[in-house]
């Protein structure tokens, strides 16, 4: 595998350190993209996809490739939720707190999973092992309360049944 070459990396290998190579790896993607600033999101989400999050190191260097000021670059880093700029666990979780998974429950499944990973929303296990998020619709009101990891839905969602499901993401 050549030094440029993409590859996914385990949580441990993304934790913040400085990145070498970045700048080859950014001029890789931005390189495919024909440096066309409206593809701006596209590269971001091929380096999320890549690395599991955006250092801010990753962010100057797109910036300065693409000639997009670097306001504009972190504006979308920060609006889109498919987007981290710190390291990620392993297994992303995600409690939808839309009005039908609340009315359901939502809100005791979200306490139920922090108790359980020791965390609160937004933050990464100590191992690397889960991040846990909330998302405001997960698109499949009649399932409520929802929880995803990994993009795999978990519907009808007890709190007795917590547990049982994030077993399964060792």
């Amino acid at each position: 595998m050549s030094s440029l070459q993409l590859k996914r990396v385990t949580a441990h290998e993304r934790m913040p350190v400085r990145l070498q190579g970045v700048a080859a790896i950014v001029n890789r993607i931005v390189e495919e993209y024909g440096y066309d600033k409206s593809m701006l999101i596209q590269v971001l989400l091929r380096l999320q996809k890549s690395f599991g999050w955006l250092p801010m190191e990753m962010l100057l260097e797109v910036s300065k490739q693409m000639e997009v000021p670097l306001s504009q670059v972190y504006q979308i880093a920060t609006f889109y939720k498919a987007f981290s700029l710190t390291p990620r666990g392993r297994h992303l979780v995600r409690v939808c707190m839309g009005t039908a998974c609340k009315v359901r429950g939502a809100t005791n499944i979200l306490d139920k999973i922090q108790r359980t990973i020791k965390i609160e929303r937004d933050q990464t296990t100590p191992d690397g092992r889960f991040t846990l998020e909330t998302i405001n619709c997960a698109g499949c009101c009649a399932l409520g309360p929802v929880i995803t990891v990994d993009g795999e839905y978990h519907g009808n969602v007890k709190t007795h049944n917590v547990e049982k499901i994030l077993e399964q993401y060792r």
